[in-house]
Parts: structure tokens; sequence; C-alpha cells
């Protein structure tokens, strides 16, 4: 059986930072953190697949750590 992921590390797992989206969009980060308890995380993924490209590029973990740098 698989094991079910935390909404922190299925965020961590699409390199969205959880600091940032929280801090940015709280009521939608709870949206999606509640409908993510409620399903399997391959299911939110095909359902959410629309707003979870554009929140790694706006939320992108990789940010935050300093890996990616613009000159």
């Amino acid at each position: 059986m698989e094991d079910q992921l935390t909404f922190e590390q299925y965020l961590e797992q699409k390199k969205i930072s959880l600091a940032k989206f929280k801090e940015a969009e709280p009521n939608k980060y709870e949206e999606l953190a509640n409908d993510f308890e409620q399903m399997n995380h391959k299911s939110f993924t095909n359902q959410y697949l629309f707003l979870i490209n554009p929140m790694r590029r706006k939320y992108n973990i990789e940010q935050d750590s300093g890996i990616i740098e613009k000159n």
C-alpha cells in the first residue's frame, strides 16, 4: 500500500514553497489543503494540474534555497 503524503510533503515534491504560498494566498492554501485531505494525491494532481504548474512558477522552492539566481 502506498504511503499517504501530507499536503506539505506534496508541495515540496512538486517544488512549491510552502512558506511563500501560505503567506501569499492563505485562503487558497487552506482550500487546497482541505481538498488534498479528501482525496488521493494522484487524484488531486489530476484535478488541480491547471493550478499546480502556475503555483510552481510563482512559489518555486528552488528560489527559496538560492539555487536559481536571476542576473
